[in-house]
This record gives C-alpha cells, sequence and structure tokens, in this order.
C-alpha cells in the first residue's frame, strides 16, 4: 500500500494580512517556518517518506524545503500541483469573494474568479498528476506539498464528490492511502478545523 502525506503550506505572507497573494513569490512567514518544522516532526513520528513533491510557488517550496531537510529525504518540484489563480482578485482582501454575484458559496467550486481559475479546473490539472504519482511510485510513502484549493481539489478527486470536501489551515497534513492504483478516503492526521478560504 502506498501513502500520499498531503500538507499545506506553512502560514504565507497573503495568510497573515488575509489578501489573496498577487505572486508565486509570496514567502512563507516565521509562523510558516515554525509550522513547517512542527509538520516535520508529525510526520516522522507517523511515517517513512522517501521523497517530497512540492508546488513550486515559493510558499509551498518553502514548507517543503524545511521538512526534506529535517527528514533528509530528497524533494522535487511539480508546477501543476500549484495554487487556484485567482485573477482580478489577486492582492483583495479574502472578504472580496463574498462581494462576487457570480459566487454561490453552495456550489463553490463552480464559481471561477474574472480572469481566474474554477476549483473544477483546478482539479482537471491536478488528478492526472496525483494518478501519475500514485503509478510511479505505488509501494511508498510521499509527501506532497501544495496549497488549500489543491487539497480540496485532491480530495473531491479521491472520493468523487465535493460537498463535505477538507480544506486544511496552515500546515494541516491529509492521507491518503492507495491500493493497486485506488485511493481510500482520505484521513484527516493534523489540523481537523477546516481553514476558511484558500488561496493566500
Amino acid at each position: 500500500m502506498g501513502k500520499l502525506i498531503m500538507v499545506r503550506h506553512g502560514e504565507s505572507e497573503g495568510n497573515a494580512i488575509r489578501r489573496f497573494t498577487t505572486s508565486g513569490e509570496a514567502q512563507i512567514t516565521e509562523l510558516g517556518r515554525r509550522q513547517a518544522h512542527e509538520a516535520a516532526q508529525k510526520i516522522k513520528l507517523m511515517f517513512r517518506p522517501t521523497l517530497v513533491i512540492a508546488s513550486t510557488y515559493l510558499r509551498a517550496r518553502e514548507t517543503g524545503r524545511i521538512i526534506a531537510e529535517e527528514l533528509q529525504i530528497p524533494i522535487e518540484l511539480e508546477h501543476e500541483l500549484r495554487e487556484q489563480s485567482l485573477g482580478e482578485l489577486a492582492g483583495r482582501p479574502y472578504e472580496s469573494v463574498q462581494e462576487d454575484p457570480t459566487f454561490d458559496p453552495k456550489q463553490s467550486w463552480l464559481w471561477r474568479p474574472a480572469g481566474g481559475e474554477s476549483h473544477i479546473e483546478v482539479r482537471a490539472r491536478v488528478a492526472p498528476v496525483l494518478d501519475r504519482i500514485v503509478a510511479k511510485h505505488p509501494h511508498d510513502e510521499l509527501v506532497i506539498v501544495s496549497h488549500g484549493g489543491v487539497m480540496r481539489c485532491t480530495w473531491a478527486h479521491v472520493t468523487g464528490k465535493w460537498e463535505d470536501a477538507h480544506v486544511p489551515p496552515n500546515c494541516g497534513i491529509v492521507l491518503i492511502e492507495h491500493r493497486e492504483g485506488e485511493y481510500l478516503s482520505p484521513r484527516v492526521v493534523h489540523g481537523e478545523g477546516p481553514a476558511r478560504e484558500t488561496g493566500g
């Protein structure tokens, strides 16, 4: 049985001020670095991963690097694990979503910000990557460091439904086990409380 240890990046500069980031080069804060170290320790106690795969966005790269260094394992980057593009909402407060008349909180995965992506579209690019990783590493334990929106889309891909798809807080951990190419139900192993927003 293989295991995907899914980790959301540590607190980013955007998370700290509750604004959607304008760049993939937004860094993690000092709190974010502490969260990454704590996540690494939890992973070390529970799992035996052989590789970290991180989104190319800096906040995920930094988080992944900290985890990889503490676990003394290599790190690879995967561009398709980047966060949802929020288009014209970049740089605006999280609350701006509620001002968009096209946003329906009951079907938020369908919402596409002007010039950006919907979670349906994010899932369409993330799911093949996840399936490829599983096919390449059928028996390994891997750490996947990405973003809140990506982890929501991954949950929907694995379970086949969007309702109740979990968005973890910063450095929250979700375990996805798989056997012979089939995914088991994901489990939250750290960070039970869901995040309020994605994209920061």
